[in-house]
């Protein structure tokens, strides 16, 4: 029988049964439903050396140290839970099992609903485990928000999740993708959404977190994923929640002094429309996946990391998701109550808007303009001019539809819909297709189209199809 036809319960029986796991399950916060599953799977008693659940916070305190944030459901908690678990499993167990066993740790704080259905229902689960007896410990760390709209469906799929976690780590170590993709076995996107995944150790020394997490928005398992100024994969929630968000969206194939220009006017006229400052605003670059997956092509690995790495390079967070339409993208800030949220877009990109089908939302067109210019929103327009100069489109000069005239007027007047100003306009020649067309020829001039820190870094890293064997090129 191949893994993909294996049931939870085939999973747990297997781990149960190889004699050469053995391990603790450690949970806080939804009862102790992946220890139960392994329990019901039969063998146990060949994999589990402990079961526990500080359930109580004094108790969950003593045993593992108080947070000083204050919450219980986090990655630092997590992080106590397993270090604590694991150092207690070798300290006692290594001189009797240590030679034949490889030791793991399973371990989860979570948030389910509460009575009164008023809580976001969430959890860090985490798997640390040797792969080989003796070997150094490696830790596989997921972060989950549980939808069902009941507490005990919330149980049942953290009890399936878990099961899949701690088989995938055991298992599957020696194929990451394979183990992140399993993790979603015998559930649904309406159930579980998995928005943030980090693997470390020795097993995964040659493994990219970045491109696992990746694969989380392109497999559906979320719609977004996200990254700090230093290229790490964090939570959108320990940012975004209560901020005011600014979204610059763009292609970033590669970021040019426009797309940085974009972003910095964007800033500016942020800040004057809300009336806060500007050092409060949270700008963030996003790319959809369309964009990763021009023309139909599969995602270059290389072209997304790329993008990723120039971007943070310049101290910017990136934002990947996979919200093509925009009303969407302004949804899916909601969830983090952000006070106020800008979006940036080139004028067609904004002309977009009124050009798309909206056969797929409630209220059609009006409907989802309604979410996208919701209260709280801004929305303003970069513009265009050709590289003759003949055309120049910004918002005042920008038509529609006819039949779609005067919702465009109405959306004019509602005072969310802003022009840019004071953008370099010696500067609006410059296209991001056609410097990476120059990149791949080994055309002169290309880096003075791109801030010097991205001209240096492409040129060293031979990015975005740059020819190597040219790189070291002297100098004219």
């Amino acid at each position: 029988m191949s893994d993909k036809q294996l049931s939870i319960r085939q999973k747990a029986l297997k781990v149960n049964l190889a004699r050469r796991f053995y391990g603790t399950f450690a949970e806080i916060g939804a009862g102790q439903e992946v220890a139960r599953q392994f329990f019901q799977a039969g063998g146990a008693s060949g994999s589990i050396a402990k079961t526990i659940s500080a359930y109580d916070m004094i108790f969950s305190d003593h045993i593992y140290g108080k947070e000083s944030g204050g919450r219980y459901v986090c990655e630092t908690r997590l992080e106590k839970m397993l270090a604590k678990e694991y150092d207690l499993l070798t300290e006692r167990l290594s001189d009797v099992k240590g030679k034949d066993h490889q030791f793991f740790v399973f371990a989860n704080t979570v948030a389910a609903l509460n009575f009164q259905r008023t809580n976001e229902a969430h959890g860090w689960l985490g798997v640390r485990f040797q792969q080989t007896p003796g070997a150094a410990f490696n830790d596989v760390v997921i972060h989950v928000r549980m939808l069902d709209p009941q507490n005990i469906l919330q149980q049942d799929a953290l009890g399936i999740i878990g099961v899949n976690l701690t088989y995938g780590a055991l298992c599957l170590n020696q194929a990451p993708e394979q183990m992140v993709r399993e993790l979603m076995d015998h559930l649904d996107s309406g159930r579980i959404e998995i928005n943030f995944v980090r693997v470390s150790g020795p097993a995964f020394k040659d493994v990219d977190n970045r491109l696992l997490n990746l694969q989380l928005v392109k497999d559906g398992y979320t719609p977004a994923v996200m990254f700090n100024e230093q290229g790490e994969v964090v939570l959108p929630a320990d940012y975004l929640y209560k901020k005011d968000v600014l979204l610059v969206r763009g292609s970033y194939r590669p970021p040019t002094l426009v797309s940085m220009d974009m972003i910095k006017t964007g800033q500016t006229g942020f800040a004057q429309a809300t009336k806060i400052p500007a050092s409060e605003v949270l700008t963030v670059a996003e790319i959809t996946i369309s964009t990763l997956q021009e023309d139909g092509e599969e995602i270059a690995n290389e072209d997304f990391l790329a993008r990723v790495e120039l971007l943070c390079a310049l101290g910017q967070k990136v934002l990947i998701s996979n919200f093509a339409q925009y009303y969407r993208l302004t949804q899916y800030l909601e969830k983090f109550r952000a006070r106020h949220v800008g979006l940036v877009l080139g004028v067609y990109n904004f002309k977009q808007i009124f050009d798309d089908e909206y056969t797929n939302v409630t209220g059609g067109r009006m409907g989802a303009m309604g979410q996208l210019f919701a209260p709280n929103v801004h929305v303003f327009v970069y513009p265009y001019m050709s590289q003759d100069k003949k055309e120049f489109l910004k918002m005042e000069n920008l038509t529609v539809k006819s039949e779609l005239q005067h919702l465009y007027e109405h959306v004019k007047a509602s005072g969310k819909l802003h022009d840019i100003k004071d953008f370099k306009e010696e500067w609006l020649h410059i296209y991001s297709r056609k410097v990476l067309n120059m990149i791949i020829g080994n055309e002169e001039g290309w880096e003075k189209l791109v801030p010097e820190s991205v001209a240096k870094t492409i040129n060293e890293k031979c990015l975005f199809g740059h020819p190597c064997f040219l790189k070291n090129k002297p100098k004219k």
